[in-house]
């Protein structure tokens, strides 16, 4: 199976162009999956966001809304993220893509029982994004590939040297944010992550 790279977004760090011009580029670099996670934008701001983003995306990869169902809705994105919590009181129907982030092994059996269609592990490594908290590294990421059947997508400072070693961990794919949005140029630095996730 081809191991699929997720861009999660956060336009407060691009350093060069626009988000809408970052996530094409990204697109057209090989990226697998969109994340949009602007978590200080109204559901105004956040709609008119996503359909321009939805423009970009539409037909070539899957754009998913972080944490508004109602957003998703509104633009038929193609799935939503939760968080753990959000995603164990989840009561609604839904036939988008269902992802859901986790951080123990028993999250993961549990979202895995509850229909979601792809884990979000992390963080694996240590990240600038989360200073000090010590990363859960390769064993978390073995562990939870032998419990579950639902494709994990790791997540939690990885780069081009190491996001080969969370694909022979058992990841399915790897997520990243802010190395893709810091990029100069963000389609060369796709294209090697994928490059660089072959096994």
């Amino acid at each position: 199976m081809d191991k699929k790279l997720f861009i999660i977004t956060n336009r407060k760090l691009i350093k060069k162009g626009d988000l809408v011009t970052v996530v094409k580029k990204a697109v057209k670099g090989g990226a697998d999956a969109i994340i949009l996670r602007e978590k200080d934008l109204n559901k105004q701001q956040l709609t008119s966001l996503a359909k321009r983003l939805m423009e970009v995306t539409a037909g070539k990869v899957p754009l998913i809304i972080n944490s508004n169902l109602e957003v998703a809705k509104g633009v038929k994105a193609d799935g939503i993220h939760f968080t753990y919590d959000s995603f164990i009181k989840f009561t609604e129907e839904y036939d988008g893509l269902m992802g859901v982030s986790i951080h123990s092994l028993e999250e993961a059996e549990t979202v895995t029982e509850k229909g979601a269609d792809y884990i979000l592990a992390g963080n694996i490594f240590e990240t600038t994004c989360k200073p000090g908290l010590p990363g859960k590294g390769i064993d978390f990421l073995e562990r939870i590939s032998k419990k579950t059947s639902v494709p994990i997508i790791a997540i939690g400072g990885i780069n081009a040297d190491n996001i080969n070693e969370v694909i022979r961990a058992g990841a399915a794919g790897a997520a990243v944010m802010s190395s893709v949005m810091e990029a100069e140029d963000v389609e060369k630095l796709v294209s090697i992550y994928k490059n660089n996730m072959k096994i």
